[in-house]
């Protein structure tokens, strides 16, 4: 299994298990993310600490879930970019519309933070 799905609570945690994250295994990406989407988790944290490279399938992945959790109200947290994912990122300028964080833990910090913040 090249992805780890941690469904908690009110979050799942997708971590990459692969160097690269490019069109051999970005559609079992997108599949991932859609079907936790359609069992009803609107928040996902998406950890890329293990992933070296990112191509433009890749970064469609990522696009996928990030919409599919905004359309459901919920939160997409992008974490553990290495450099040259983070450089990709930048230059795509997805920084300005993904939130990125340091770690997994911060990912799932925020999400928990914004579900409270949808509470009040």
């Amino acid at each position: 299994m090249k992805f780890e799905v941690d469904k908690r609570e009110k979050v799942v945690v997708v971590t990459a298990k692969v160097e690269k994250l490019d069109a051999l295994c970005a559609p079992e990406l997108k599949g991932e993310l859609v079907l936790a989407n359609k069992e009803g988790h609107r928040n996902m944290v998406l950890d890329l600490s293990e992933t070296r490279y990112i191509d433009s399938s890749g970064l469609s992945a990522v696009l996928i879930g990030h919409r599919g959790c905004r359309d459901a109200g919920g939160s997409f947290v992008l974490c553990g970019l290495q450099p040259a994912v983070a450089k990709l990122v930048t230059i795509s300028q997805l920084d300005n519309v993904l939130k990125i964080v340091p770690t997994a833990q911060e990912g799932i910090d925020f999400v928990y933070m914004e579900e409270v913040e949808r509470d009040l």
